[in-house]
């Protein structure tokens, strides 16, 4: 899904068009998105998971990728959870020590700047990014539709952390693929209580990780509904 990427993309190619706008605004200097392009993204994610549910399924998993996204989802790790900024900004798609170290300083600057009031909608607004918006939509209605929520890494979790400002109850429909190995990944799956199913440092996006966690739950789900217990194999248990 095309949420907003800057360039005339072939949607002749399968690419379904969904875009809000051409690129979101410098959030080091003013609100990447308006309320109503808040509004639209949210809308727009929630279209696409009922698409998804009326074609039959009760499984859905979201993933991104984005422009430097691991950068607002520093800010929304934040922001949300009161952890230190500079415990929130990792790597991303590769920087070094120079690079991380220009990042927070951006990002701090960018916190210092910011003139909004607080609210949930104005934070993720203020510094979000389309495609993230859009998958917290995605994730509000598919919690309201009672599927699962397969969560991919550091920036589709910061996604349910928001999804989660707004509705606590989605994240009970929720299921974390994957730990990966950007630095505030753990510390942001603590604060929200959570573990992941897999932990293999991946350094992953576009919702890779949240697929390979999908075949550990297949397997639970058969375990649970045809695999024997002693009873049924005539065992005798032992104390």
């Amino acid at each position: 899904m095309d949420s907003g990427v800057d360039y005339d993309l072939p949607y002749e190619s399968g690419i379904v068009n969904m875009s809000v706008g051409r690129g979101t605004k410098n959030f080091l200097y003013r609100p990447a998105m308006s309320r109503e392009e808040m509004e639209l993204c949210l809308q727009r994610g929630a279209e696409v998971v009922s698409k998804v549910h009326d074609a039959g399924c009760n499984v859905v998993s979201f993933g991104e990728m984005g422009i430097g996204n691991t950068s607002p989802s520093s800010i929304w790790m934040h922001l949300f959870t009161g952890i230190s900024l500079n415990l929130c900004v990792g790597a991303g798609s590769g920087l070094d020590n120079i690079g991380i170290n220009h990042k927070y300083n951006v990002l701090k600057r960018s916190v210092e700047n910011y003139k909004g009031d607080g609210t949930t909608e104005d934070i993720i607004s203020w510094f979000g990014g389309f495609e993230m918006v859009m998958a917290i939509g995605g994730m509000l209605r598919a919690a309201e539709l009672n599927m699962i929520i397969l969560v991919d890494g550091f920036i589709m979790t910061t996604c349910m952390l928001a999804a989660s400002k707004m509705h606590p109850e989605v994240v009970e429909y929720a299921i974390f693929g994957h730990q990966g190995d950007e630095v505030g990944h753990k510390l942001l799956l603590d604060s929200m209580n959570q573990h992941a199913i897999l932990n293999l440092g991946l350094r992953l996006g576009e919702g890779s990780g949240s697929v390979c966690c999908y075949p550990i739950i297949v397997s639970a789900v058969n375990m649970i509904n045809e695999m024997d217990n002693f009873a049924n194999a005539s065992i005798t248990k032992y104390f």
